[in-house]
Order: structure tokens, then C-alpha cells, then sequence
């Protein structure tokens, strides 16, 4: 039988543990939200990188001209970057073509803790239905929440468990516990009576760490375009020998 296991945070499975499966990268608030909509802007590739000096050495070696500087640290723009997180932020005029060079506080980190993965793909609720039509079939598989700043936040294990719920009513996989813990935390947002299923998503982002944080730093936005479940059909994947995220 299949296996589905969720991880809430990088540091609770090893590097060793996620070899040979498919593992997906959830950081929806924002990181993989952003790298998905960079894509679907036009980006040609999204170069992440572990620390800022890395992403300035790296787009300094790129053609002038081709590199566009993105990312985060603590929520906000860093210094001499020309973009932070927000998918907003990331528009054809500004991206088409480029190769987005971004460095942030918890996804990108979580993305290269997944070298050991045969495929290693990007995940948020803005390609949902890709990502769950791409896993069908797969025999082992790896939602790996990023978290933030070591702590589990409810927005990536929320998005987990959408992923979950879909493929076991679909077919046989063995969740482990922290799979089937996220896919009733979504059920219970889902499946809920009321409001249609956007606003009591947005809802409960707000609700999140990352949504609380978000929030405070005023940038409200970018939770409603976090919650926008399908609005890209992509399916951007990790190629480990390039080190690039390029997109089907």
C-alpha cells in the first residue's frame, strides 16, 4: 500500500528519511505561494537559496539583466532585493523571463532539506488539484510543512491535510499520525455549514501564525491571494542537479 506521511516541521524527519519518494514543500504564507506565482508569471526558473550572501553571489553570476533578487527575512523586503514574498509582487512585466533568485526564512530552507527525495515538487492551495493529480500513483509521499521559525503553523498543515483527504478518499494510503491529524483539521474547515469554502479559508489563515504575522505587518493581501484554491494549474518541481524550480 501507498504512504502518505505529513511532516510538520523540517526538523522533525531527517534528510535520510525523504529519500527515494516524492516530496512536496509547503510554506503557503508565503514562500511556495510566491515561487508558484513567480512561475506562472513568466519566470523561467526561482534559484532558492539558504542565506542573503548566497542569493547576491548567485545573481551576480547570472547574464545582466537575466537575475531578479526576491525574498524575506522576518516578513519583510530585504536590503538591495528587488522583490520580498509577496505574490503580488511578482508580475510578467517585472518577471517574465527572469530567473528569480530568493532566499526566505522558512521555505526555502525547508526546499533544501528535501535533496535526498527522488522529486522534490512546490505546494500551496493556488495549485492544489495539480499537486494532487501529479501524486496519484505515487508510492511514497512527503508533505513537508516548513513552519516558521521552528514552530508548526496551522496554514502549511492545513494545506497538508487538503492534500491528504483528497488522495485517501481516492485510493489506499497509509497515513501516519500527523497526515491524519491535518487531514481532520481540514475536514473540519472544508466541511464545515455556512460560507463558501474561500472565506472560511481566508478565515482560518488569519488565524494562523504566519496569518497573525502577516497581519501586523499589514500585509493582509496576501492571505486572500494565499486562499485562492486552483488559481494556477502548474506543477513546479525542484531539479536538485541545477538547483532550480522550473515549472511544468
Amino acid at each position: 500500500m501507498a504512504s502518505l506521511r505529513v511532516h510538520y516541521l523540517p526538523e522533525l524527519v531527517a534528510e535520510a528519511k525523504l529519500a527515494g519518494g516524492t516530496c512536496v514543500v509547503i510554506d503557503v504564507l508565503r514562500a511556495t505561494t510566491t515561487m508558484i506565482s513567480a512561475l506562472a508569471a513568466g519566470a523561467s526558473a526561482v534559484l532558492p537559496c539558504l542565506k542573503i550572501d548566497d542569493a547576491r553571489q548567485r545573481a551576480a553570476g547570472l547574464l545582466a539583466g537575466q537575475a531578479v533578487l526576491g525574498g524575506e527575512r522576518g516578513g519583510v523586503l530585504i536590503p538591495g532585493f528587488a522583490l520580498g514574498n509577496s505574490p503580488a509582487e511578482y508580475t510578467p512585466e517585472i518577471v517574465a523571463g527572469k530567473t528569480i533568485v530568493m532566499t526566505t526564512t522558512n521555505g526555502t530552507r525547508a526546499l533544501l532539506h528535501c535533496q535526498h527525495a527522488a522529486e522534490v515538487w512546490i505546494g500551496a492551495f493556488v495549485n492544489l488539484s495539480a499537486i494532487c493529480a501529479g501524486l496519484a500513483g505515487r508510492e511514497q509521499i512527503d508533505l513537508l510543512c516548513a513552519g516558521s521559525d521552528g514552530e508548526i503553523t496551522s496554514e502549511d498543515v492545513l494545506f497538508a491535510g487538503a492534500v491528504a483527504a483528497r488522495l485517501s478518499s481516492a485510493g489506499s494510503y497509509t497515513l501516519n499520525d500527523q497526515a491524519t491529524l491535518a487531514r481532520d483539521a481540514w475536514l473540519q474547515v472544508s466541511a464545515s455549514e455556512g460560507a463558501a469554502l474561500k472565506p472560511r479559508l481566508v478565515s482560518a489563515l488569519r488565524s494562523s501564525r504566519g496569518g497573525r504575522n502577516l497581519i501586523a505587518l499589514k500585509m493582509d493581501h496576501d492571505i486572500e491571494l494565499s486562499a485562492d484554491i486552483d488559481r494556477f494549474a502548474l506543477l513546479p518541481r525542484y531539479q536538485t542537479p541545477t538547483g532550480l524550480v522550473t515549472a511544468d
